[in-house]
């Protein structure tokens, strides 16, 4: 249970209705900016901006309270100029809600106030001071005139150059343009990702390029299974994937060696066989009887695999000598 007393304050104090205090859509920070601002005295001319910042109310609570008080017609605002061509803004508080047009009438018999001694008025601009001397016309005639005795800004003459020897014939420059790719270098470079595994994943976008560093090669006497032959040479064999085949080949490619002697044979001209990867080259072909050769890694200097090794006596007597013939005596 709720018990109130009431003591009236002997004074400074104001009456207000209690449909204001407990307006349904004003938020407490609304009523208590309105509150104050009727609470002032008369003649009083404290903005509501003024107001909240004296009732600390913050700069969101303010707006918020203000369209509030805007809205159920508290609050009443106009622009005008008044005396010396300042904008001001007029604002009316009222205890009860008024209309626009009630508060237009209201707002029309107020005074404009001017602005506060602190506001500088608007002078007229002061007279210009002249500049020393007579003002001269611009010349038009040209160059101003200039004392040759006592312009030092030529440059001495300078001394007579002997004329420079003649200049070495400087040696022709390496062409570096790269010929266009032939038909045969195409078909060489459409073939290098059956020369090994490592070669399968080449860009197209490379191949133009790829065929002319091998037309340079064919054109400088190399045959084709020479350059396959470099290629081959040039792979990794311990068994490194290749992840930029591309780029592997530019740099194989790149520099292009003398042709060798056409009297001696090539070693390029000679069958190329693909190397076997590192895998296979671990293993052995077991000597034992099977249907196909079989292939196994050995792990000393054995020549069976496993299997023939663990074979009954029939796979084994193979590779020993017959027993003597007996004879046998009735």
């Amino acid at each position: 249970m709720i018990y109130r007393h009431h003591i009236a304050p002997p004074r400074a104090f104001s009456q207000f209705s209690h449909d204001l205090i407990r307006h349904p859509r004003l938020s407490s920070d609304a009523v208590r900016l309105l509150t104050w601002q009727l609470s002032l005295p008369d003649g009083a001319r404290e903005s509501l901006s003024r107001t909240a910042e004296r009732a600390r109310i913050g700069a969101c609570a303010f707006t918020r309270a203000k369209r509030q008080l805007k809205e159920e017609g508290f609050v009443h605002e106009r622009r005008l100029q008044g005396p010396g061509g300042h904008w001001v803004t007029q604002q009316l508080v009222s205890n009860v809600p008024l209309s626009a047009a009630e508060a237009t009438k209201i707002l029309a018999r107020m005074p404009v106030h001017a602005p506060s001694a602190d506001a500088s008025p608007q002078v007229a601009p002061s007279p210009r001071i002249p500049a020393v001397g007579v003002p001269t016309p611009p010349p038009t005639d040209g160059h101003p005139r200039q004392d040759p005795g006592e312009n030092t800004s030529h440059h001495p003459a300078e001394p007579e150059r002997k004329p420079d020897p003649a200049p070495e014939p400087e040696p022709a420059p390496e062409t570096s343009e790269t010929p266009e790719p032939s038909e045969a270098a195409r078909a060489l470079v459409a073939a290098l990702p059956h020369l090994s595994p490592d070669l399968r994943r080449i860009p197209r976008g490379m191949h133009d390029e790829l065929a002319r560093l091998i037309s340079r090669w064919l054109a400088a006497g190399h045959t084709p299974a020479t350059v396959r032959t470099h290629i081959l040479r040039g792979l990794p064999d311990d068994g490194t994937p290749v992840h930029r085949p591309g780029g592997l080949l530019r740099y194989l490619l790149r520099d292009v060696p003398p042709a060798p002697d056409p009297d001696v044979t090539p070693v390029g001209e000679q069958p190329v066989h693909a190397r076997p990867s590192s895998r296979l080259a671990t293993l052995r072909e077991c000597e034992g009887d099977h249907v196909q050769a079989t292939l196994f890694r050995p792990t000393g200097d054995e020549a069976l695999c496993r299997r023939c090794l663990n074979s009954p006596a029939p796979e084994a007597s193979r590779y020993t000598s017959p027993p003597p013939p007996r004879t046998v005596i009735a």
